[in-house]
């Protein structure tokens, strides 16, 4: 069996869905199975095939627990799904390849480059990618932008307009960046879905705009063919290091094209249905590659103009 392990799975349920519906498109027997620390709690855990316990990331036992899983239960894939179980999954890469499983997760250097939003600067000025100015919070221009380089799911972020909000708690957290702040009157924010195979080139491109947002993840959205695509492909074609999934967040001017670069996520977003929905399908070409050994080509034979609005569902268990 070529089975899949979709880690920390939470709420990811359109994910697991979507590599069971590719197994079944491929006419390919795997089953999908999912991990979360309480698999009780993770509503993809009642929709994959079996979802497993597991300690956290930070644990010292937790890939030894976890290659231990996968040879048990025939897994030859992994897909992480959170920033913090990134770096030590991409630091025992090898060990998951000896065992004949392969992590779709980025070399260290370029998980390390995306994770630190202080490197992710010197990334984008590497690739020629603009991105808001940095500001000295001594000598502030207002409005300003600030936000923690490590952070993720939109959490302490602060739009300032005055010196009067410049709070002392806020000028004494170490972990906040003050940025030019980005009118949303004038740019619209989009995240786009990258694919990379495994000789680290890209292989497909799809912005989708986020019309709106919640908790961090997109809420409404809908893919868009525009200048953002040539751009980018231009200036990350190629990154070594850099495999499978990730989905970059930027600004994008329509008045003049410019493009003003704020993080890279290397992983698959939280809203990357979106892009599935647009059939640009990166579960198929993780599946291809990895499991039937097979050659990507760049593509750009998705759809334009998928608007995706999202609902909450219910996941309803009757325990005994």
């Amino acid at each position: 069996m070529n089975n899949i392990l979709i880690t920390s799975a939470g709420q990811r349920v359109t994910l697991v869905q979507i590599f069971q519906h590719t197994f079944a498109e491929l006419q390919l027997e795997g089953k999908v199975f999912t991990t979360d620390m309480v698999p009780r709690l993770a509503p993809a855990g009642y929709v994959s095939d079996r979802c497993f316990k597991v300690c956290r990331c930070t644990d010292p036992m937790y890939i030894d627990k976890l290659l231990e899983l996968c040879q048990a239960h025939d897994i030859k894939i992994i897909i992480p799904t959170i920033d913090t179980e990134l770096m030590v999954l991409a630091r025992n890469k090898r060990r998951f390849k000896e065992a004949g499983i392969d992590v779709i997760v980025s070399d260290e250097a370029f998980i390390k480059a995306c994770r630190d939003k202080r490197n992710t600067m010197e990334l984008f000025d590497k690739m020629k990618i603009a991105y808001p100015k940095p500001i000295d919070k001594f000598r502030p221009v207002f409005p300003l932008f600030a936000k923690p380089y490590d952070g993720s799911l939109s959490t302490n972020l602060h739009v300032i307009r005055s010196q009067e909000e410049m709070t002392e708690e806020i000028m004494n957290d170490p972990k906040l960046l003050f940025m030019q702040y980005v009118d949303p009157k004038v740019y619209k924010e989009f995240t786009v879905d990258l694919y990379y195979g495994k000789d680290y080139r890209l292989k497909c491109i799809v912005p989708r705009e986020r019309i709106k947002i919640r908790a961090g993840e997109i809420n409404k959205g809908i893919t868009r063919k525009n200048a953002i695509v040539p751009y980018l492909y231009e200036r990350m074609a190629t990154i070594p290091g850099a495999i499978g999934t990730m989905c970059i967040q930027l600004f994008y001017r329509e008045a003049d094209g410019e493009v003003l670069g704020i993080e890279i996520n290397p992983r698959f977003g939280g809203g990357y249905p979106l892009t599935y929905y647009a059939k640009a399908n990166y579960a198929e070409y993780i599946i291809r590659e990895y499991l039937l050994g097979e050659t990507i080509a760049y593509s750009e034979d998705w759809i334009d103009k998928t608007l995706m609005l999202r609902y909450d569902k219910d996941v309803i268990v009757y325990e005994k």
